[in-house]
């Protein structure tokens, strides 16, 4: 049991510089949060998100100004069956992730979603420059 479990005495971390090492190197959103790869195909991003274990049901993608925010929650609750089924410990029960990215240049109005084996892809159109429909052109 002693191979399975997290090990932490009177305060000593074994691993306390790696890990010092590791926050230097990665940020701490990318490491806990969804790990996310974004791609530009010219006229749209995409964005395929890392969701394993949560279902359709339990992932949100709200647009709040400029700010897309994906985040997901599970909520499990224990009962009799569990123990039956055989589990000494779950740790798995409940959690949330969250990932927020600023889309300015983003048709907000024509986002896309779809999640497919543990991935959510997020079509977002970019935005049509505008062209002023008159304008002065100046002599020289």
């Amino acid at each position: 049991m002693y191979g399975i479990t997290a090990y932490k005495k009177n305060g000593y971390d074994p691993f306390k510089e790696f890990r010092a090492l590791q926050k230097a190197f990665f940020n701490e959103e990318g490491q806990n949060g969804i790990k996310t790869d974004i791609r530009d195909t010219g006229d749209s991003y995409v964005i395929d998100a890392e969701l394993p274990g949560y279902s359709r049901d339990e992932i949100n993608v709200e647009v709040n100004d400029d700010i897309l925010t994906i985040s997901a929650e599970k909520h499990s609750e224990t009962n009799e069956e569990d123990k039956k089924e055989g589990y000494i410990r779950r740790e798995r029960f409940y959690g949330s992730v969250s990932r927020s990215f600023n889309i300015s240049e983003v048709d907000a109005a024509a986002i896309t979603a779809k999640h497919e084996n543990g991935v959510l892809t997020l079509n977002l159109p970019k935005r049509k420059e505008e062209l002023p429909k008159s304008h002065k052109i100046e002599i020289n």
